[in-house]
């Protein structure tokens, strides 16, 4: 008998293991769940996933080698929401253990492109008649922003937003707004209306006494050079203002 044969009877299951490792068949954990994770997304769409499975997803192209399940459930117990990860400054970010650079930069895309896809939805559109999609934009925007920022949407005559932008960003309750700039550019743009919004980090969409003279300062420089000041709206966290609803303008 062949030494062979003789340690295959005496351990049948070592060249049975040998011919079938066990560590070549079957993939590690975490890369056999990214399988089961990406089919039920090809399968089943993105509403099948949890909100720390969708975390789990986007992180896997960052960190390819990487078991990205303990950072996303790490990210929801920081931010509390798949939507406050995403949108989480940058700093708070790299406090999260194993995340690092490339996955932050994972988040940031993700933003971006759901801001991009929001804003989609209202460019080149009479506005007016879009109301409930331009809200659901601006509060993607803004309600999650730590300090102000004043933006003016700028409408053509048929109130098409023909421009969204950023006129300044300022401290947690304060943002400078010069209301000859705010029409200056409206000339440039050729619009013929506008609508201002500005963010309250603290969440409540209370205007102040600056808010309300701010906006009746723009209306008046605009009026002279027949441009309209449609509204101005205030974002908090989940809440909005409307100045012409509360018959402030």
């Amino acid at each position: 008998m062949s030494r062979t044969k003789h340690f295959a009877e005496a351990s049948p299951g070592f060249l049975i293991g040998l011919e079938h490792p066990a560590s070549e068949a079957d993939p590690p954990g975490h890369l056999g769940h990214r399988a089961r994770m990406r089919a039920k997304l090809l399968t089943a769409g993105p509403d099948a996933l949890l909100d720390h499975e969708l975390l789990e997803m986007v992180l896997f192209l960052a960190l390819p080698r990487r078991d990205t399940k303990p950072i996303a459930r790490a990210l929801l117990t920081r931010f509390g929401s798949f939507a406050n990860a995403v949108a989480a400054p940058l700093a708070d970010l790299r406090e999260v253990e194993g995340l690092g650079e490339a996955g932050a930069a994972a988040l940031r895309v993700v933003q971006g492109a759901a801001l991009r896809l929001s804003r989609a939805e209202v460019m080149d559109r009479p506005v007016l008649n879009n109301w409930d999609r331009l809200l659901a934009y601006l509060t993607a925007a803004l309600s999650r922003e730590k300090v102000e920022q004043f933006r003016v949407l700028f409408l053509d005559t048929r109130n098409r937003l023909i421009a969204d932008e950023a006129q300044a960003r300022g401290t947690v309750n304060h943002t400078p707004v010069y209301p000859r700039e705010v029409v200056r550019r409206a000339l440039e743009l050729q619009a013929t209306a506008l609508i201002l919004v500005h963010n309250h980090p603290s969440g409540d969409p209370t205007p102040s006494r600056a808010d309300l003279e701010m906006t009746q300062e723009v209306k008046a420089a605009a009026q002279v050079l027949g441009i309209v000041l449609h509204d101005h709206l205030v974002v908090g966290n989940g809440r909005h203002l409307s100045f012409r609803r509360e018959g402030l303008i």
